[in-house]
Protein backbone atom coordinates (compact mmCIF):
# COMPACT_ATOMS: atom_id res chain seq x y z
CA UNK A 1 0.00 0.00 0.00
CA UNK A 2 1.97 3.38 -1.00
CA UNK A 3 0.98 6.08 1.09
CA UNK A 4 -0.12 6.95 4.38
CA UNK A 5 -3.87 8.00 5.40
CA UNK A 6 -4.71 10.46 7.85
CA UNK A 7 -5.90 8.11 10.62
CA UNK A 8 -6.29 10.92 13.11
CA UNK A 9 -8.34 11.23 16.42
CA UNK A 10 -11.95 11.20 15.07
CA UNK A 11 -11.38 8.67 12.28
CA UNK A 12 -9.24 5.52 10.68
CA UNK A 13 -9.19 3.25 13.21
CA UNK A 14 -11.59 0.55 11.53
CA UNK A 15 -11.85 2.56 8.57
CA UNK A 16 -11.58 1.00 5.24
CA UNK A 17 -8.90 2.06 2.52
CA UNK A 18 -9.55 4.74 0.65
CA UNK A 19 -11.43 2.64 -2.56
CA UNK A 20 -14.16 1.01 0.25
CA UNK A 21 -16.64 2.62 1.31
CA UNK A 22 -16.84 3.91 4.78
CA UNK A 23 -18.79 1.96 7.35
CA UNK A 24 -19.99 5.06 9.55
CA UNK A 25 -19.58 7.87 9.70
CA UNK A 26 -17.51 10.17 12.51
CA UNK A 27 -17.97 14.18 13.71
CA UNK A 28 -14.84 16.09 11.97
CA UNK A 29 -11.66 15.64 13.90
CA UNK A 30 -10.12 18.39 15.49
CA UNK A 31 -7.47 20.38 14.32
CA UNK A 32 -4.50 19.02 16.26
CA UNK A 33 -3.79 15.62 17.32
CA UNK A 34 -5.95 15.16 20.64
CA UNK A 35 -3.46 15.92 23.85
CA UNK A 36 -1.27 18.27 21.71
CA UNK A 37 0.28 20.78 24.34
CA UNK A 38 -0.23 23.88 21.56
CA UNK A 39 -4.02 23.58 22.47
CA UNK A 40 -4.68 25.42 25.98
CA UNK A 41 -6.49 22.54 28.58
CA UNK A 42 -9.31 24.04 30.48
CA UNK A 43 -10.74 23.52 33.53
CA UNK A 44 -14.27 20.87 33.19
CA UNK A 45 -17.29 23.28 33.19
CA UNK A 46 -17.81 22.08 37.10
CA UNK A 47 -14.13 23.46 38.01
CA UNK A 48 -14.74 26.50 37.07
CA UNK A 49 -15.39 30.15 38.79
CA UNK A 50 -19.06 30.64 39.42
CA UNK A 51 -20.55 26.97 38.38
CA UNK A 52 -23.12 25.98 40.35
CA UNK A 53 -24.39 22.44 39.89
CA UNK A 54 -28.06 22.33 39.00
CA UNK A 55 -30.65 21.59 41.67
CA UNK A 56 -32.17 18.34 40.42
CA UNK A 57 -29.22 16.79 39.78
CA UNK A 58 -26.24 15.67 42.39
CA UNK A 59 -22.79 17.15 41.55
CA UNK A 60 -21.28 14.84 39.10
CA UNK A 61 -18.41 14.16 42.27
CA UNK A 62 -21.43 13.58 44.65
CA UNK A 63 -22.66 9.49 45.13
CA UNK A 64 -26.32 9.72 44.92
CA UNK A 65 -28.43 9.92 47.88
CA UNK A 66 -31.17 8.34 46.66
CA UNK A 67 -29.11 5.40 45.32
CA UNK A 68 -26.88 4.64 48.13
CA UNK A 69 -23.33 4.65 46.18
CA UNK A 70 -22.01 5.59 43.29
CA UNK A 71 -24.34 5.75 40.26
CA UNK A 72 -24.23 4.05 37.06
CA UNK A 73 -23.12 6.08 34.05
CA UNK A 74 -25.72 5.99 31.26
CA UNK A 75 -22.95 6.90 28.95
CA UNK A 76 -20.76 3.39 29.49
CA UNK A 77 -22.78 0.32 28.28
CA UNK A 78 -22.28 -3.18 29.69
CA UNK A 79 -19.12 -4.44 28.63
CA UNK A 80 -20.40 -8.13 29.33
CA UNK A 81 -23.64 -7.02 27.25
CA UNK A 82 -24.36 -9.77 24.11
CA UNK A 83 -22.97 -9.38 21.02
CA UNK A 84 -25.66 -7.85 17.91
CA UNK A 85 -25.47 -9.42 15.14
CA UNK A 86 -23.89 -7.48 12.20
CA UNK A 87 -23.27 -8.11 7.78
CA UNK A 88 -20.16 -7.17 6.01
CA UNK A 89 -20.66 -3.89 4.99
CA UNK A 90 -21.32 -3.24 1.11
CA UNK A 91 -18.39 -3.36 -1.03
CA UNK A 92 -16.39 -5.87 1.56
CA UNK A 93 -13.49 -7.02 -0.15
CA UNK A 94 -14.25 -10.92 -0.76
CA UNK A 95 -11.07 -12.20 0.03
CA UNK A 96 -12.45 -10.86 3.83
CA UNK A 97 -15.11 -12.43 3.41
CA UNK A 98 -13.70 -15.85 2.99
CA UNK A 99 -11.81 -15.31 5.44
CA UNK A 100 -14.19 -14.66 7.78
CA UNK A 101 -16.64 -17.98 6.95
CA UNK A 102 -13.53 -20.27 7.08
CA UNK A 103 -12.71 -19.37 10.78
CA UNK A 104 -17.10 -19.62 10.99
CA UNK A 105 -17.00 -23.27 10.59
CA UNK A 106 -20.50 -23.60 12.46
CA UNK A 107 -21.84 -21.10 10.42
CA UNK A 108 -23.06 -18.90 13.74
CA UNK A 109 -22.69 -15.83 12.39
CA UNK A 110 -19.67 -15.25 14.75
CA UNK A 111 -16.27 -16.40 15.69
CA UNK A 112 -14.86 -16.23 18.77
CA UNK A 113 -11.11 -15.12 20.39
CA UNK A 114 -9.21 -18.55 18.84
CA UNK A 115 -11.16 -18.20 15.84
CA UNK A 116 -10.45 -14.65 15.11
CA UNK A 117 -6.69 -15.37 16.50
CA UNK A 118 -6.14 -18.07 13.84
CA UNK A 119 -7.87 -16.30 10.89
CA UNK A 120 -5.63 -12.67 11.44
CA UNK A 121 -2.02 -15.38 11.89
CA UNK A 122 -3.03 -16.42 8.02
CA UNK A 123 -2.03 -12.76 6.63
CA UNK A 124 -0.67 -11.20 9.57
CA UNK A 125 1.34 -13.09 12.10
CA UNK A 126 0.77 -14.35 15.14
CA UNK A 127 -0.98 -11.97 17.74
CA UNK A 128 -1.11 -13.02 21.08
CA UNK A 129 -4.85 -13.55 22.58
CA UNK A 130 -4.66 -10.91 24.69
CA UNK A 131 -4.01 -8.62 21.74
CA UNK A 132 -7.15 -10.52 20.15
CA UNK A 133 -9.06 -9.80 23.02
CA UNK A 134 -8.52 -6.30 22.94
CA UNK A 135 -9.62 -5.93 19.29
CA UNK A 136 -12.59 -7.78 20.21
CA UNK A 137 -13.40 -5.40 23.26
CA UNK A 138 -12.88 -1.93 21.22
CA UNK A 139 -14.87 -3.45 18.06
CA UNK A 140 -17.80 -4.74 19.43
CA UNK A 141 -17.85 -2.63 23.11
CA UNK A 142 -17.88 -6.19 24.65
CA UNK A 143 -16.36 -8.57 26.55
CA UNK A 144 -18.30 -11.58 25.26
CA UNK A 145 -15.50 -13.05 23.14
CA UNK A 146 -17.11 -12.88 20.20
CA UNK A 147 -17.27 -11.16 16.53
CA UNK A 148 -19.47 -10.62 13.76
CA UNK A 149 -18.81 -9.75 10.17
CA UNK A 150 -19.38 -6.01 9.99
CA UNK A 151 -16.62 -5.99 13.10
CA UNK A 152 -14.08 -8.55 11.20
CA UNK A 153 -13.90 -6.39 8.26
CA UNK A 154 -12.78 -3.19 10.33
CA UNK A 155 -10.55 -5.50 12.64
CA UNK A 156 -9.03 -6.12 8.96
CA UNK A 157 -9.04 -3.14 7.38
CA UNK A 158 -7.54 -1.73 10.64
CA UNK A 159 -4.52 -4.03 11.21
CA UNK A 160 -3.73 -3.55 7.31
CA UNK A 161 -3.51 0.26 8.31
CA UNK A 162 -1.01 -0.02 11.41
CA UNK A 163 0.98 -2.57 9.65
CA UNK A 164 2.18 0.07 7.23
CA UNK A 165 2.27 3.01 10.00
CA UNK A 166 4.43 0.31 11.59
CA UNK A 167 6.44 -0.45 8.99
CA UNK A 168 6.88 3.41 8.06
CA UNK A 169 8.76 3.92 11.51
CA UNK A 170 10.37 0.70 11.57
CA UNK A 171 13.73 2.63 9.80
CA UNK A 172 16.40 0.79 10.87
CA UNK A 173 13.70 -2.59 9.86
CA UNK A 174 14.75 -4.09 13.11
CA UNK A 175 11.41 -5.92 13.72
CA UNK A 176 10.74 -3.23 16.46
CA UNK A 177 10.52 0.53 17.13
CA UNK A 178 11.80 2.49 19.98
CA UNK A 179 10.44 5.42 21.94
CA UNK A 180 11.07 7.81 19.98
CA UNK A 181 9.53 6.00 16.82
CA UNK A 182 6.67 4.88 18.78
CA UNK A 183 6.08 9.00 19.84
CA UNK A 184 6.18 9.90 15.95
CA UNK A 185 3.58 6.66 15.44
CA UNK A 186 1.06 7.18 17.70
CA UNK A 187 1.53 11.19 16.48
CA UNK A 188 0.43 10.15 13.34
CA UNK A 189 -2.49 8.24 14.32
CA UNK A 190 -3.75 11.38 16.07
CA UNK A 191 -2.50 10.98 19.59
CA UNK A 192 -0.20 13.56 20.98
CA UNK A 193 2.01 11.48 23.51
CA UNK A 194 3.92 12.91 26.03
CA UNK A 195 7.55 11.89 26.68
CA UNK A 196 6.42 10.75 30.17
CA UNK A 197 3.46 8.59 28.80
CA UNK A 198 5.61 6.99 25.90
CA UNK A 199 8.40 5.68 28.28
CA UNK A 200 5.42 4.22 30.68
CA UNK A 201 4.13 2.65 27.27
CA UNK A 202 7.55 1.15 25.98
CA UNK A 203 8.15 -0.47 29.45
CA UNK A 204 4.63 -1.89 29.00
CA UNK A 205 4.77 -3.41 25.81
CA UNK A 206 8.26 -4.59 25.32
CA UNK A 207 8.78 -8.00 25.26
CA UNK A 208 11.94 -8.06 23.84
CA UNK A 209 13.92 -8.42 27.07
CA UNK A 210 15.22 -4.61 27.39
CA UNK A 211 18.67 -3.87 27.26
CA UNK A 212 20.12 -1.43 25.79
CA UNK A 213 18.13 -1.52 23.00
CA UNK A 214 14.50 -1.43 23.92
CA UNK A 215 11.18 -1.34 21.38
CA UNK A 216 8.51 -2.89 21.04
CA UNK A 217 7.77 -5.30 18.13
CA UNK A 218 4.39 -5.30 16.00
CA UNK A 219 1.76 -7.37 18.07
CA UNK A 220 2.79 -5.32 21.01
CA UNK A 221 2.92 -2.23 19.26
CA UNK A 222 -0.98 -3.27 17.74
CA UNK A 223 -1.92 -3.90 21.65
CA UNK A 224 -0.36 -0.61 22.68
CA UNK A 225 -2.27 1.11 20.03
CA UNK A 226 -5.55 -0.59 21.20
CA UNK A 227 -5.22 0.51 24.39
CA UNK A 228 -3.88 4.63 23.58
CA UNK A 229 -7.12 4.29 21.33
CA UNK A 230 -9.36 2.65 23.06
CA UNK A 231 -8.53 5.00 26.54
CA UNK A 232 -8.59 8.15 24.57
CA UNK A 233 -12.15 7.48 22.94
CA UNK A 234 -13.58 6.87 26.46
CA UNK A 235 -12.19 9.64 27.72
CA UNK A 236 -13.19 11.99 24.67
CA UNK A 237 -16.97 10.69 25.31
CA UNK A 238 -16.49 12.45 28.57
CA UNK A 239 -14.42 15.91 26.48
CA UNK A 240 -16.98 16.83 23.56
CA UNK A 241 -14.96 20.47 23.70
CA UNK A 242 -12.10 18.33 23.21
CA UNK A 243 -10.31 20.83 26.42
CA UNK A 244 -8.55 17.89 27.65
CA UNK A 245 -10.17 17.86 31.00
CA UNK A 246 -13.36 15.38 31.75
CA UNK A 247 -15.29 14.73 34.59
CA UNK A 248 -16.13 11.00 35.32
CA UNK A 249 -18.14 9.29 37.98
CA UNK A 250 -16.87 6.24 39.90
CA UNK A 251 -18.93 3.95 37.74
CA UNK A 252 -17.61 5.72 34.43
CA UNK A 253 -13.65 5.39 35.29
CA UNK A 254 -14.23 1.73 36.35
CA UNK A 255 -16.28 0.46 33.16
CA UNK A 256 -13.09 2.57 31.26
CA UNK A 257 -10.29 1.14 32.91
CA UNK A 258 -10.80 -2.65 33.88
CA UNK A 259 -11.57 -3.94 30.37
CA UNK A 260 -8.27 -3.02 29.56
CA UNK A 261 -6.73 -4.75 32.44
CA UNK A 262 -8.91 -7.93 31.94
CA UNK A 263 -8.35 -8.55 28.25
Amino acid sequence: MSGYPNYGYGDGYGGAPPSQPPYRTHPPPPQQPYGAPSAPYEAPYAAQPGYKPPKDKPHPHQPSASAGGYPPSSAYGNPFASLVPSAFPPGTDPTIIACFQAADQDGSGLIDDKELQRALSGYNQSFSLRTVHLMMYLFTNTNTRKIGPKEFTQVFYSLQSWRNIFERFDRDRSGKIDANELREALLSLGFAVSPVVVDLLVAKFDKTGGGRQKGVEYDNFIECCLTVKGLTEKFKEKDKAYTGSATFTYEAFMLTVLPFLIA
